[in-house]
Parts: C-alpha cells; structure tokens; sequence
C-alpha cells in the first residue's frame, strides 16, 4: 500500500541571482511497511528529498502526498502537528540531552506526539531496557543511535526518516543499528527511509532509489533483499 507519493516534485533554492535545483521533477511512490534507501553522491538532493517529506521545508513546485494528505500545501504550525503525528527522525550525530537519562530521553516525545508509545518498550524493542537510568555519556556511539531510534519509534510514525544513520559508527556496531531499524520495520509496520552513501545498506533494503543532480535515476524494489549476514560489513 502506498503511503507516500511524490507528484513533479522540484525544490529550488536561490542565493543572489543564482538558482539551484536540489531536487528537479521527482515523481515516485513508496510502500508502506518497507525499508528503503536513498543513494547518491553529496549534493545529490538526497537530504532535501528527507527535509520535503519530513516537513522541514516546502517543495517550490509539485505534490506531496502522505497517507492522501497533501503536506506541500501546509502551513507552518500545520507543518508541526504534521511532524509530531507522523515522522520521527534519526540522525548521524544522536541529538540525545546529556543531563537526562535514557529513559528521560525517549520520554520527551510523549510532551509533542499525540499517540506516543510507551517509552521503555522502545528501549526494550531496541535491546537498552537494562540502561534506562544511564546517561548518554555512559554509553557508547552504538548504543546512544539505539537511543535515539527507540526516541523516534516512541513518536508512534508512520515514517522513519534516517539521515546517514550509521555514518559515525564502526561496520560491527553499524549492523547492529541497521538489524533494529529492519525489525521496526517489520514488527511494527513503520516505513523506514534512509539516506545513505554506503552501497552494503542498499543490498538489505526492500527498495533503493539512486539520484543524482536532483533527479531520479533509478527506483528499484527489490523481491530478495540480502540478510545482514550475507553482508560483508
């Protein structure tokens, strides 16, 4: 079932009497329930496709539709309900509050998200229910993006947007973050995107995208995803 569409989708962005299109005519669907990922080099528009659907920016032409609701025509405070009800959000560096806890930290979602999930479920689908009252600092880069994720998760979205999720972590510690994000996607029914350069993350993925210079090359599902055992990470 579909539960994002794309319809002409152009973003332009201009400094002086230059224009640049970081994302130039972008027409596609995505599949609710998958994991999908975003390839491409810098200045690809990869990060603008995730800013778009995350309602962090307006496109300058086309449609956005998420679950039939066109969010390319919204308002700023519509925009902001829009992200608490329907997007979370994990990022390259954790954005976690050092002086809470863990558990404090996933809590924080329950003060904007109108159907936020129990917080130390979260912890305990992403394998830390023994680390709730540790603080960031006392735990290590894998286990804060694990933090993070089981943060995004207990918003309850529809979509899960991850920019460069595995970007600062080791190969061995970077699988096991991608392991959680696969089995959100399948436990819990969540549309997983990620925006990444790392080819290896592509092979796990239900569907990969390829842009490059704002546009689509490419957008092929994959019937066979690899597991991550059969990656060499």
């Amino acid at each position: 079932m579909t539960v994002v569409s794309f319809q002409n989708v152009s973003r332009v962005y201009t400094v002086g009497d230059h224009k640049q299109k970081a994302l130039d005519d972008v027409t596609l669907e995505l599949e609710r329930g998958e994991m999908i990922v975003i390839l491409g080099p810098s200045g690809a528009g990869k990060s603008t496709f995730l800013n778009l659907l995350g309602g962090l920016d307006n496109p300058t032409s086309g449609t956005i539709l998420v679950d039939g609701q066109d969010i390319s025509r919204l308002g700023r405070d519509e925009l902001a309900e829009y992200r608490a009800a329907k997007v979370g959000f994990v990022f390259q560096s954790y954005n976690l509050i050092p002086t809470l806890t863990v558990l404090e930290n996933v809590a924080l979602v329950r003060e904007i998200a109108p159907r936020a999930l129990d917080p130390e479920e979260m912890l305990r689908a992403v394998g830390l229910a023994d680390h709730k009252k540790k603080f960031p600092s006392e735990l290590s880069g894998g286990e804060q993006q694990r933090v993070s994720i089981a943060r995004a998760l207990a918003k309850n979205p529809e979509i899960l947007l991850c920019d460069e999720p595995t970007g600062a972590l080791d190969s061995e510690t970077g699988a096991t973050v991608l392991g959680v994000l696969l089995d959100m996607a399948k436990r819990y029914g969540k549309t997983i995107l990620i925006v990444t350069h790392n080819q290896n993350i592509a092979r796990i993925a239900d569907t990969v995208i390829r842009v490059k210079n704002g546009r689509v090359q490419s957008c092929e599902h994959q019937a066979h995803p690899a597991s991550l055992k059969e990656v060499e990470w």
